[in-house]
């Protein structure tokens, strides 16, 4: 399961991502809702945990936002302002539940897990991804840029679904080994290396304009320059 969690509290994230991990939930972080937004609009979340007080866009005007983009992930808002009023505002604007702060966390874990199974039954299939003139179509399996078409194979497919699906976030080679190849990571091993420059010389180097960075020690980043 992935969440996305939204939190600017920097004690309570490290808490729960802590938490969540140990239940093998992957956590996304945003510190501020504003990012925590575009997040949620890119990313293929099953459940969306957010605040309501929250630098640049509260919780409640974030789920209005997203609901009105047509985003229909599951969110499950996360607040001390436990009177009914305000209950009451977070799930008109569109929460699918509300927990007051303080709260149990396996009371918290039980609603991510009920959330998260409602929102399999409902969530709508989205069978395009695209980032800066890269549209994926996941019922043809075909990848464009500006129209052109890009022949990748299915790994290479894969590795640039998971770019787009976490662009402007540092990837490390052991995190694409273990989410795209789903193995542990061997040191001395080029093949990241090697599907990188794959990808590069198809989607990148045709264009003239690149999208897949190297931060060198870090890993790679998807994003314009």
């Amino acid at each position: 399961m992935r969440v996305l969690l939204i939190e600017d509290e920097a004690k309570a994230v490290k808490a729960l991502k802590k938490g969540l991990n140990e239940h093998q939930i992957e956590v996304d972080l945003s510190y501020d809702g504003y990012t925590g937004g575009l997040l949620a609009e890119r990313g293929d979340y099953d459940v969306i945990i957010s605040d309501v007080i929250l630098p640049n866009l509260n919780g409640f005007d974030l789920v209005q936002r997203l609901r009105n983009k047509g985003v229909k992930t599951p969110v499950l808002l996360l607040t001390a302002l436990s009177a009914t009023d305000d209950k009451v505002l977070g799930l008109e604007a569109g929460a699918d539940d509300y927990l007051a702060k303080p709260y149990e966390f396996k009371e918290l874990l039980a609603r991510i897990r009920a959330l998260s199974r409602r929102g399999k039954g409902i969530t709508a299939h989205q069978p395009t991804l695209r980032f800066a003139g890269v549209e994926m179509n996941f019922d043809s399996k075909e990848c464009t840029r500006n129209g052109q078409k890009i022949e990748l194979t299915p790994k290479e497919f894969a590795l640039m679904e998971y770019f787009i699906r976490h662009q402007g976030r540092v990837i490390s080679k052991t995190e694409i080994a273990e989410k795209v190849w789903d193995i542990n990571f061997e040191t001395n091993s080029n093949v990241i290396e090697v599907y990188i420059n794959y990808l590069r010389n198809k989607v990148d180097k045709p264009f003239g304009k690149k999208l897949i960075h190297t931060l060198f020690g870090s890993g790679y980043i998807l994003k314009e320059e």
